[in-house]
């Protein structure tokens, strides 16, 4: 295992980054206050995309009739300061910020295990195995969890474009660092090909033109590849009727389960992506609105093709009511960057990556600064089958490089409940510490780990001699769900009590468990959190406290 470990890393080290440009080879020139212009656009497109598509994400599993599209208004542009399709991109600028554009993919798992912000699907699950020591490429491998092939990377890729102009390689080299976190295959490839696109965006318009450049950047006999090559065929046969297409892509990519093998498919999402660069005709609100119309995942999809759509236009280009209202001053939620702070890194990090390129920057006449990039034909990535993945590299985290990991539910508890562990915690509903939930503060959030396997808080406590202690709880239930609090002592149980419409009117229940019985001796305590169906069973928690009396 250790040597298979050894020619992945050093694969990985040789093939993404490493260029041969011979001397006379051909070169694009971009100026620097083009690629500023551009690069700022891309990041409206991706703001204006999800803000407009959020009030309909997750409604519509089929076409969306166009009335039940929200309007257009000027203030979307700062309505994704707290939206995880920018944030968690973020934290990738942040860690070849802190330590350099080559910062190792370990490192950077680190700093992905140490994010705070809520996640979801592959997200989550690589961001869970990297905090229980499963080191990248492992927090990502198939056989570590069961959506490696989800839309994660796709939505949190356009920023190695934006740092890549005409820089393919380091697209594909960036995702091989922060896309193999939580994506493996197919799912790694949808964010090379969306980045590889923004990276074509600044030489490039024509649509067609921008999915042959992300098309080129990965490799040929994936099924995402074969998504791709589907789109444009469709869009051959039917110019003029998206909702046919739709239709063709919606059987394969979704019904037909030899294609739709993740949950939140990257290649069912990825269609609605490119339905809107097809179908739009470069109008810059007609492709959201085809996204977004696409159903599913339709706030991220608006994202992505307007990321795109508008760093090819450039913000001087842009209508100003899509970004006149920006607020410069705020900064996104569960990071270090207001939107001039996010232009700045992504101009410091695109210079580095000149230099990785062996591009150069010269002046023209007037002064002006200009980036000179080689053309180089990208080589993508290894192909890897999420049906058939390839053999683990036994990657873990030392002690030492945990003890750097001080996120996480572990935490999490100790700082809610000092003194008491969680046990059997399911991924599903975002369990951990929230701020603020259902008119409380400071709640927790757990959920059974399956179906009949309650999660549950445990602590072994004394209980004193010839005093009354009890224990007091304060539990509630989502809206749409209830559940079974039982309390368990040694294994004998003391409560089991349904949180549920009737006992929860408000969303909250109070209960009390006498402990005097116990004491004299160590007992085990067990608070569970027990699933009574398989519909939102989370347990919110908003007071777990022993008291003597």
């Amino acid at each position: 295992m250790k040597r298979l470990h050894l020619a992945w890393l050093a694969l990985w080290l040789l093939s993404p980054w490493s260029f041969s440009a011979p001397a006379d080879e051909p070169v694009r020139r971009l100026p620097v206050r083009e690629y500023r212009d551009k690069m700022k656009a891309g990041w409206i497109g991706q703001i204006i995309g999800v803000s407009w598509g959020a009030p309909t994400e997750g409604r519509f599993q089929t076409i969306m009739p166009l009335e039940k599209m929200p309007p257009f208004s000027e203030d979307l542009v700062n309505g994704a300061f707290g939206q995880d399709d920018l944030y968690v991109e973020m934290t990738f600028l942040r860690s070849m910020e802190q330590y350099g554009f080559d910062v190792s993919i370990r490192q950077a798992g680190i700093d992905f295990a140490n994010s705070r912000y809520p996640l979801w699907c592959a997200n989550a699950a690589g961001r869970s195995n990297l905090r229980n020591a499963i080191a990248p490429p492992d927090s990502s491998h198939p056989e570590f969890h069961n959506c490696a092939g989800a839309i994660d990377y796709q939505i949190e890729s356009d920023f190695a474009g934006l740092i890549a102009p005409g820089m393919p390689q380091i697209v594909i080299g960036l995702g091989e660092k922060f896309g193999r976190l939580m994506n493996y295959g197919d799912g790694m490839y949808a964010g090379q090909f969306m980045g590889a696109m923004y990276a074509e965006a600044f030489f490039e318009t024509d649509p067609m033109h921008l999915i042959e450049a992300g098309l080129r950047a990965i490799p040929e006999r994936s099924m995402y590849a074969e998504m791709v090559r589907d789109m444009v065929r469709w869009r051959r046969e039917n110019p003029d009727q998206w909702e046919k297409t739709w239709a063709l892509a919606e059987k394969k990519y979704n019904q037909d389960r030899n294609y739709n093998i993740s949950a939140l498919d990257v290649k069912r999402e990825g269609a609605w992506v490119l339905m809107g660069l097809l179908y739009g005709n470069g109008d810059l609100d007609q492709t959201m609105i085809i996204s977004t119309r696409c159903g599913f995942d339709s706030d991220c999809n608006p994202s992505s093709s307007g990321g795109v759509l508008f760093t090819s236009r450039g913000l001087s280009r842009l209508p100003d009511r899509y970004y006149k209202r920006l607020d410069e001053k705020s900064v996104f939620s569960h990071t270090a960057y207001s939107f001039p702070a996010l232009v700045s890194v992504c101009e410091k990090l695109a210079r580095q990556a000149m230099t990785k390129a062996g591009a150069r920057i010269e002046r023209d006449a007037q002064g002006e600064e200009v980036f000179v990039i080689p053309v180089c034909a990208p080589r993508p990535s290894a192909f890897e089958d999420l049906k058939k993945p390839g053999p683990v590299a036994a990657s873990r985290y030392s002690p030492e490089e945990m003890a750097k990991i001080t996120a996480g539910l572990k935490f999490e508890v100790q700082e809610f409940a000092p003194g008491w562990k969680l046990e059997n915690c399911g991924r599903d509903m975002d369990p951990g510490l929230k701020d603020r939930w259902g008119g409380k503060t400071k709640v927790f959030v757990t959920h059974p780990l399956d179906r009949t396997t309650g999660c549950a808080f445990t602590r072994t406590v004394e209980i004193p001699a010839g005093k009354q202690t009890a224990l007091r709880l304060e539990v509630g239930r989502h809206p749409k769900g209830d559940w079974l609090l039982v309390v368990r002592a040694d294994g004998r149980e003391l409560l089991r009590k349904p949180v549920d419409k009737t006992t929860a009117q408000n969303g909250w229940l109070t209960a009390e468990v006498d402990l005097s019985p116990l004491a004299g001796k160590p007992a085990k305590l067990e608070l569970v959190n027990q699933p009574t169906g398989w519909s939102y069973e989370a347990g919110y928690w908003a007071t777990i406290a022993i008291a003597e009396r």
